[in-house]
């Protein structure tokens, strides 16, 4: 371990941190451009053959970014997706980020380091960083954006320029160091262990802003949330929300075991997607209808009427019952597609009964630091369920990617065991550490799958 790395582990300060250069390579999860065509023709896109766990060199930084020495990140599907070469090989989105030249030239590498979270100290700062210094306990916002973009002012997703960091840019939060810009920096909360607070950045914020922000689905008290998937990553979070904020969590699920803890989350209504037969692949038209007249039965039983609002990020095999479910000027919101892109749905259903489907994508520094706050108030709890050592990354992925898991999978990068990195441990009494892992159960991970 290099003395950086060393100096982070005991846990010095910033002054003392200040005096150790970065060393001029680091441990990271990469793919390499070599390995694109590994997988044409092979039915299992297993991920622990793509992953690569091994040094690469460290990057200069750029006026304007940050040198985050990582602790903790977690899996995120974009991760799955890059290890998969799909839909597209990631190398394309750093060969066209690296054609702009400049500092940009920089992520147009034949490896790309990728992951999207991180929690870890800020050890190195560019030129023009204002806001942050060396030793700062922060957590990473997925959001790569140009800050001079007009668009930006207005919602930092709205720039043409605004890229998912870790999968259309490189130096990832899979690895001992990332690079990021200062705009995508909050504080850590204090009351978090490096590893819960890695798991919550990406699937929190994209959760609060499809659920609560002006730019999502507004869910208001009372309002009935179907919520798609509601043991993963994305589900758990959204379960949270719908709860705090007064509304009726209907959560679907897989298993037995998935429901109970759904349950315990907050869910009114818990779902087993195996009573609606729902259909393997892409679903046919006669299949939407059955499904959703099933599952619209169900909970007009168990809640007295229609939801107001379908959290979907589950893709095609679920868009068209959410369209056909939601009641009368309801609201469909997606994130994402992990069943594929491409939907069907009757638009009779959508025009006819003044319906909305909203399109969002992760969440914009302000609705993330909305989120970060949640978090640090103890108002929303981390969804880790498990983590694995940086060595592991290929196991962790692969456990997402065969949809294994539950809540968020959490990867240790300089952190050498978990429960570090709180620098309120009496808050965190105060919450009580129960209340802040409730899907932290021994084995939890594979008894659910």
């Amino acid at each position: 371990m290099d003395p950086l790395s060393e100096a982070l582990v005991s846990g010095l300060d910033g002054a003392e941190l200040a005096r150790f250069a970065p060393p001029s390579e680091y441990l990271a999860a990469h793919l390499r451009a070599e390995d694109t065509e590994m997988f044409t023709d092979v039915f299992d896109k297993d991920v622990r053959k793509s992953l690569r766990v091994g040094r690469v060199p460290m990057p200069e930084l750029a006026p304007d970014e940050v040198l985050i020495g990582v602790m903790a990140s977690s899996i995120n599907y974009n991760t799955v997706w890059s290890a998969m070469f799909e839909p597209i090989p990631t190398f394309r989105f750093l060969r066209q980020l690296g054609a702009k030249g400049g500092w940009e030239a920089r992520h147009d590498l034949p490896y790309h380091v990728v992951g999207s979270d991180a929690a870890g100290v800020i050890v190195g700062v560019g030129a023009g960083v204002r806001r942050w210094r060396v030793g700062d306990h922060v957590v990473t916002s997925p959001m790569h954006v140009d800050s001079e973009e007009p668009a930006t002012q207005s919602d930092g997703l709205l720039g043409d320029e605004q890229r998912a960091w870790g999968f259309e840019t490189n130096f990832g939060g899979l690895a001992h160091y990332a690079v990021v810009r200062a705009t995508q920096l909050l504080p850590k909360p204090a009351h978090l262990t490096w590893e819960e607070a890695a798991s919550s950045p990406l699937c929190a914020g994209t959760a609060y802003r499809m659920l609560i922000s002006e730019r999502g689905a507004r869910m208001k008290q009372g309002d009935v949330v179907l919520i798609w998937g509601a043991a993963g990553g994305l589900g758990a979070y959204a379960v949270q929300l719908v709860k705090a904020g007064g509304g009726i969590a209907v959560g679907v699920v897989g298993s037995d075991g998935k429901a109970d803890l759904v349950r315990a989350l907050g869910a009114e209504v818990v779902i087993d997607r195996r009573e609606l037969g729902m259909p393997e692949g892409a679903p046919t038209p006669a299949d939407t209808l059955a499904v959703g007249r099933r599952l619209g039965g169900i909970i007009r039983r168990e809640v007295g009427e229609d939801p107001h609002i379908a959290f979907d990020y589950v893709g095609q095999v679920t868009f068209g019952t959410s369209v056909f479910v939601v009641r009368k000027g309801g609201t469909v919101v997606t994130c994402g597609s992990s069943t594929g892109y491409q939907h069907t749905f009757d638009n009779r259903y959508l025009w006819m009964r003044l319906k909305r489907i909203i399109g969002s994508h992760a969440a914009n520094l302000q609705e993330l630091a909305e989120c970060n706050r949640l978090l640090s108030l103890g108002r929303l709890q981390p969804a880790l369920s498990a983590t694995y050592p940086l060595a592991e990354v290929g196991e962790a992925a692969r456990l997402v990617q065969n949809n294994g898991h539950i809540g968020k999978v959490g990867v240790l990068c300089l952190a050498p065991r978990e429960g570090l990195g709180v620098t309120d441990p009496a808050r965190r009494a105060q919450i009580g550490a129960d209340r802040i892992t409730p899907l932290r159960q021994p084995g939890l991970v594979r008894a659910v799958a």
